[in-house]
């Protein structure tokens, strides 16, 4: 083989590298020209729309959105509420040791009277002016104006309200209106596209768009009981409360009611923050239907509290994964009891539904009527299971935790949620040690008890001067309770006598 000269190489390399950067150059004159007659098509020098296949397709997603607007908008009503207040005197002023002291100085013990206004949102169910809201935009209301898209007005009636879901149903005297077209909320799925209608802050008829961000949340503080939300980041304001929240379809999957603000918490007056949340579709159905029906509402019982699966506990009962309920507690003699189900069993399937979590089954429990035979898929230390089990009629306090309660609806002392007084308890409130009762864990701020004066620690020793030594005897007593109640309650360490006076009365 030849073998090159340095000086040959020498000259032939240069030639070479001035060669490679005169085509460099030359490619990228080329790309800079290039681009800049392509940046001089894209942009809107002359005042023209953008065109070509990519925008098109974005104009007829436009199009899509702006349909199913049209379509839904007619069935969304904007609700005004009047309530009148009677503002209770402080449980202090009741108290004769007090007045002995101060006597009844001006303004105090006289019961003043307050209007307040409230608004909210519905959608209307059926042609002859049924309308679905949420029960915290009526409860208390003393006077209902419901406004449809077409500007008339119409005083409302409630048909009927229930609180552990938060729906209501009223009534108005109108015909051949605008009706929603039902979505079964099963079918939703984490990311699907979906939109929020109603009235935040009085602005009516808005709409607002998002995603659904994820589903069967719990642990929602608010008026409801329901552990089963939807979570989307389609805004929701206050006003949107009771508004219809629907898939691309046009149809309505869950009912606005909630929402995480960042100024104060879930259901507050701060605005959105894309955190919001929504009843599902099929828990709204079946409650309207049974409202609409009986004026009440029936849901189905188990008998058994359910809790979440950890990776440890699913670790230790043998589960696969952590999807399904872990049954804590069984009721003797209830549905599941006589079933034959146990403690440790890991409910994984519902009616051949899968059951991701413990607020999932709840859901589809309460959705089913009582005296339905349904069928149950469990492992059983990882053995699977199948039991049929015939549901029973779900009590007023089913779903708290044992030791805990809270007056049944229509009782005085709706609102109250109480707990056992442990030992713990009575440290961590520096209880002491004479006195019995239960521990008020949350009171509702709309209720008599809240206006009464009740708040979250006091300890309830006695209702209508009968003992209250646990949850059960409060359970019992409160069912009893109807009219004005005399309560004995410890607040801070102090006993003192309350009267709880539903509706203001004297």
């Amino acid at each position: 083989m030849p073998r090159l000269s340095k000086q040959f190489f020498r000259e032939n390399f240069l030639g070479l590298s001035l060669t490679l950067v005169g085509v460099l150059c030359l490619v990228l004159a080329s790309m800079m020209y290039m681009g800049h007659r392509s940046f001089a098509n894209i942009a809107l020098a002359d005042g023209q729309a953008l065109d070509g296949p990519d925008i098109d397709q974005l104009v007829q997603l436009n199009k899509a959105y702006e349909r199913i607007a049209k379509a839904v908008t007619p069935s969304v009503v904007y609700i005004s509420t009047t309530q009148v207040l009677t503002v209770q005197q402080s449980p202090f002023f009741a108290d004769p040791f007090f007045r002995r002291f101060f006597g009844n100085m001006p303004g105090f013990g006289i019961p003043q009277r307050q209007v307040l206004h409230a608004l909210g949102s519905g959608v209307i169910v059926s042609p002859d002016g049924y309308i679905v809201t949420n029960n915290h935009v009526i409860a208390h209301a003393t006077d209902i104006e419901v406004t449809l898209s077409d500007k008339r007005n119409f005083k409302a009636k409630v048909v009927g309200a229930d609180k552990p879901s938060d729906i209501a149903v009223l009534k108005i005297d109108a015909t051949n209106l605008p009706m929603a077209a039902w979505g079964d909320s099963q079918d939703l799925h984490v990311g699907d596209i979906v939109m929020a209608f109603g009235n935040p802050f009085g602005l009516a008829s808005t709409v607002t768009r998002g995603t659904v961000s994820a589903l069967g949340r719990s642990g929602i503080e608010g008026p409801q009981n329901l552990e089963n939300f939807i979570q989307t980041d389609a805004a929701i304001n206050p006003g949107n409360s009771g508004g219809p929240l629907v898939n691309v379809r046009g149809q309505v999957v869950g009912i606005n009611t909630a929402i995480l603000s960042g100024d104060s918490g879930p259901g507050g007056e701060g605005g959105n923050i894309g955190i919001g949340f929504a009843i599902p579709s099929n828990t709204v159905k079946h409650v309207m239907e049974d409202l609409i029906k009986t004026g009440k509402v029936s849901r189905g019982y188990l008998g058994v509290y359910v809790g979440p699966l950890s990776p440890g506990l699913a670790k230790e009962f043998n589960v696969p994964d952590t999807s399904g309920a872990l049954v804590q507690n069984v009721e003797p003699g209830g549905p599941a009891a006589k079933a034959g189900l146990q403690n440790g069993d890991v409910i994984r399937k519902f009616n051949g539904q899968t059951v991701t979590g413990a607020g999932d089954l709840t859901a589809m429990v309460t959705d089913t009527n009582p005296g339905t035979v349904v069928t149950l898929d469990i492992l059983r230390n990882g053995k699977p299971m199948t039991f049929r089990v015939t549901l029973g009629e779900r009590p007023a306090n089913a779903g708290a935790a044992p030791g805990q309660g809270q007056a049944p609806s229509g009782s005085a002392l709706e609102g109250i949620s109480v707990q056992n007084l442990t030992p713990a308890l009575r440290d961590q409130l520096g209880i002491p040690s004479n006195v019995t009762g239960v521990v008020i864990s949350n009171v509702d701020p709309n209720s008599a008890a809240a206006e009464a004066g009740l708040s979250q620690g006091d300890v309830i020793e006695s209702i209508n001067r009968q003992p209250v030594r646990n949850v059960q005897d409060f359970d019992r007593l409160a069912a009893q309770a109807k009219g004005q109640v005399l309560l004995r309650v410890n607040h801070q360490g102090e006993g003192m006598f309350v009267v709880i006076s539903p509706g203001g009365e004297q």
